[in-house]
């Protein structure tokens, strides 16, 4: 059997509110893609839930609760897309644009695409959110010399080969900050897309905080001069 063109990680960890939508939407805008959920030792009904609505031809990981960073990391073996791409198991990211950065990499070989919320207006992020990514973004691109506009977004895909490449070593939110500063160490090109984005408040679920913020920028000082 031919390898998928497209694997899409998702990360899961007590999101049984939302899961269930999500996973719709992601088969019905992306067929033929493999997809490998990650239950990060929920502890609510997610894992059930994945079991029940999981096609045949996707994988349901389990492992002991670790944070974001530690089920992607987990997840990343398995994949057998030429592409590899993370989505989020809440409704903030909207699969069918997933097609997006396939398009813009399929074009431009050797390169990863990352969907920037920054460059199409997303009327409805919150400012400190909005404040926190800036600035974690400006330091981003001033230790690596990047250009890019979002370094927390979700929508980071990747030619899978490459991605095994990079060391990464993250358990929580800082894998977002370790994707980006190894790529933009390694000279990797990124191209930035736009993307559509509806955030969840905090009594929704959203899980980041100020602190995953700090610790996204100690891991990126700790990559530049390590």
């Amino acid at each position: 059997m031919q390898d998928p063109l497209l694997t899409i990680i998702v990360p899961v960890y007590n999101e049984e509110r939302t899961i269930a939508k999500v996973m719709e939407r992601i088969v019905a805008t992306n067929r033929e893609a493999e997809i490998l959920y990650v239950d990060d030792g929920s502890s609510d009904t997610s894992l059930a839930i994945l079991r029940k609505n999981a096609r045949a031809e996707d994988s349901v990981l389990t492992k002991v609760n670790g944070g974001k960073g530690s089920a992607i990391r987990h997840a990343i073996p398995s994949a057998k897309g030429l592409f590899t791409v993370i989505q989020d198991a809440d409704l903030e990211y909207d699969p069918k644009e997933i097609a997006l950065l396939l398009a813009e990499a399929k074009q431009h070989p050797g390169s990863t695409v990352f969907g920037s919320r920054f460059r199409r207006a997303n009327p409805n992020l919150y400012k400190r959110y909005l404040l926190g990514n800036k600035v974690v973004t400006f330091i981003l691109n001033l230790l690596f010399r990047g250009k890019i506009t979002d370094s927390y977004t979700c929508y980071k895909l990747f030619p899978t080969a490459i991605l095994r490449t990079l060391p990464l070593s993250a358990v929580g939110f800082e894998i977002e900050a370790e994707l980006c500063a190894y790529t933009l160490q390694k000279g990797i090109p990124i191209i930035e897309v736009p993307i559509s984005y509806f955030p969840r408040g905090l009594q929704e679920g959203k899980k980041i905080r100020f602190r995953d913020a700090l610790k996204g920028i100690a891991t990126m000082v700790k990559i530049r001069f390590s």
